[in-house]
């Protein structure tokens, strides 16, 4: 959970902010917001627009879909297409001489919200 303060801006207003889900995964999102998000197509500076959108404040209300909010759009911009961090697995049962080891990379993107469209 994230504190309230985290919502307000300095001054003293609140600011909006939408819960979008990509990747089978949701983030906190603000305008002007970068994050790294599982692999979605399309090169370097170009623009898309993420439309799962689970929850929307605008400061003075709060809609909640059920399960997403109709008719609003984050649009985003792809900064880099890359590979995060390897990640190793690795099993082993004792007194039998059974190891494996394996590593996986996965293809990550790295966006810029530019507007949400509320």
């Amino acid at each position: 959970m994230v504190p309230k303060r985290a919502f307000i801006n300095s001054s003293g207003g609140r600011k909006m902010f939408a819960v979008v889900k990509t990747g089978g995964k949701q983030y906190i999102v603000r305008e002007g917001d970068t994050l790294d998000i599982e692999k979605i197509e399309g090169k370097k500076g170009e623009k898309a627009s993420l439309d799962q959108i689970l929850l929307l404040s605008t400061g003075d209300s709060i809609k909640v879909g059920t399960p997403t909010v109709t008719g609003i759009r984050v649009e985003i911009e792809i900064v880099d297409q890359f590979k995060a961090k390897k990640v190793e697995m690795i099993k082993y049962k004792k007194k039998t001489g059974y190891r494996r080891k394996k590593g996986h990379r996965q293809n990550k993107t790295k966006v810029k919200i530019l507007k949400i469209n509320a």
